[in-house]
């Protein structure tokens, strides 16, 4: 909660009580400004100086702030950047005012939040059945479009601002210079070159050694999805699914006809490897399984590297084709890219299955896939299903993705998805009521939180859109019932006061909600 304080309080030291932050003294002059937005504010940079520190350790729970008047000497600074920073940090949850005694670095109200639950029991299968989602996803996005919520945390994009919005401009102007008969031509069948050429390369970061010929350029990941289901299965055939999984995916099967099998996954390791194995092993007829090993959606956990190998080596033995969907990866916190599971392919069993839409440019629709054993098939699916993508897009974006700025917007990315996921976890342990779950994933765009079991998620979802609100119901994210008191929140949008107060507000109904 802000607290409302007496200016003239901060001004006067505070005589002598708790020893001064060791965070360093930097003039406003030298401190860094974000590179991609222009300069920011000075009291936003002062702001990430302090905000810095206490991430790194400097200044711990309990630390007192320098007083305004401190902050106007060390930093060279006026009373209104001084103030202005103060309220900022307790804004963003890093600070908390305390009456007559200053300002201080607030202890993370997240700790008290327990972990999402490991499902019931992970052997517990249901039998395949032909998807019946579509209905209620059509509903829930119908609802969303038509109450078109002030603060959006339904999707799982970022914030415009939040990607290389000038470079990538410079970028698009500098392919139509050089090559201006790009919008003109006609496109090659399987994509750019330089495109496959780029995103292969980058593959390699996730322990992929993919040829560039061996690269399909698609709209997005859920294209590649549709095809790769395609490619080996068809209608009526079963598809084992992480449960829960990505709503789309779902939907994506009901179109194709298919069934889905849905396999206990943990919030922490990922779907169960030996669910999977006695349900292939019980119902015999299923044809591939599709999971996201890296930054799952919704759950947005990372796979145990020995769990990622337990799957590779069980797929490849019952010989089940693996699709791997991979749209996250690249958000995953820290400098060391958590690998694929189709690294560990020796056979072309691994179907992978990438999307720039997250770390790049939603408005491109650019994704890409290598599809193993099944690539002759892939390639002509594509082709009979929405021909090539538009050429000018991949030029653009193959060429960010070959220069070092790239590297540069992903590390800039991932501390500011980072920042908002902290953020946002706080906020929701302080304004949401007991019984209240949630993980905090090591990088993504998204918070799967567990409400009382009482909560019904989709009247959440419906009183939250009426005041301006927007999430999306855990319902959406199966074909059966199990995540009726779920949400998931998305962490793409800067945190600021509006947000928190968005959040409040959400905690506020979930009170009420779990009372009734």
């Amino acid at each position: 909660m802000i607290a409302v304080m007496d200016t003239s309080l901060l001004i006067a030291d505070a005589s002598g009580a708790a020893a001064t932050p060791t965070a360093p003294t930097t003039p406003a002059s030298l401190l860094p400004s974000a590179p991609e937005s222009g300069r920011q504010p000075l009291y936003r940079r002062l702001a990430d100086h302090y905000q810095s520190a206490i991430q790194a350790g400097t200044l711990v729970a309990g630390d007192r702030m320098p007083s305004v008047r401190d902050l106007m000497r060390q930093h060279q600074v006026s009373l209104s950047t001084a103030l202005q920073t103060l309220r900022h940090m307790e804004e963003g949850g890093w600070l908390e005012a305390r009456p007559r005694s200053g300002y201080f670095v607030r202890q993370p109200r997240r700790s008290a939040i327990r972990p999402v639950q490991e499902p019931k029991s992970l052997l517990a299968i249901d039998a395949g059945q032909f998807v019946g989602i579509h209905e209620r996803v059509s509903k829930y996005i119908a609802l969303r479009q038509a109450g078109a919520p002030h603060i959006d945390l339904s999707g799982m994009t970022c914030a415009p601002q939040l990607y290389a919005v000038e470079t990538l401009k410079q970028a698009a102007m500098r392919a139509l210079r050089e090559r201006p008969e790009l919008l003109t031509s006609a496109m090659p069948h399987n994509g750019n070159a330089t495109f496959r050429q780029a995103v292969a390369r980058r593959a390699l970061n996730a322990g992929m050694r993919i040829d560039t010929e061996e690269v399909v350029v698609t709209h997005g990941c859920i294209e590649a999805l549709n095809l790769a289901m395609r490619a080996v299965a068809g209608p009526g055939d079963t598809i084992a699914v992480e449960s829960p999984t990505y709503f789309g995916l779902l939907q994506a099967l009901e179109n194709l006809g298919m069934k889905a099998l849905e396999i206990p996954t943990s919030p922490h390791t990922g779907i169960s490897v030996e669910a999977l194995e006695l349900a292939v092993r019980t119902y015999g007829n299923i044809k591939a399984v599709v999971v996201v090993p890296n930054l799952q959606n919704p759950l947005g956990c990372i796979m145990p590297e020995d769990h990622k190998d337990q799957l590779v080596r069980l797929c490849d033995q019952l010989k089940l084709p693996l699709i791997e969907d991979d749209a996250y990866t690249e958000l995953a916190d820290g400098s060391v890219t958590p690998s694929s599971l189709k690294s560990r392919d020796r056979n072309g069993n691994v179907i992978y299955c990438a999307s720039l839409n997250k770390v790049l440019a939603p408005g491109m629709r650019l994704g890409w896939m290598n599809g193993g054993r099944w690539h002759e098939r892939v390639k002509m699916l594509k082709f009979t299903h929405t021909r090539a993508n538009e050429e000018w897009t991949q030029v653009t974006a193959a060429d960010f993705i070959a220069s070092p700025a790239y590297d540069r917007h992903l590390r800039r990315l991932r501390q500011m998805l980072k920042q908002q996921r902290e953020r946002m976890a706080e906020s929701i342990a302080a304004y949401f009521p007991e019984g209240t779950r949630l993980n905090l994933p090591n990088g993504g765009v998204g918070l799967w939180v567990e409400l009382p079991v009482q909560v019904c998620s989709q009247q959440l979802f419906e009183r939250a859109l009426a005041e301006g609100v927007g999430v999306s119901p855990g319902a959406i994210f199966s074909n059966s019932s199990r995540y009726g008191h779920f949400v998931r929140i998305c962490c793409g949008h800067p945190f600021n006061r509006e947000l928190d107060q968005a959040l409040r507000r959400l905690g506020g109904l979930v009170h009420h909600l779990a009372d009734a």
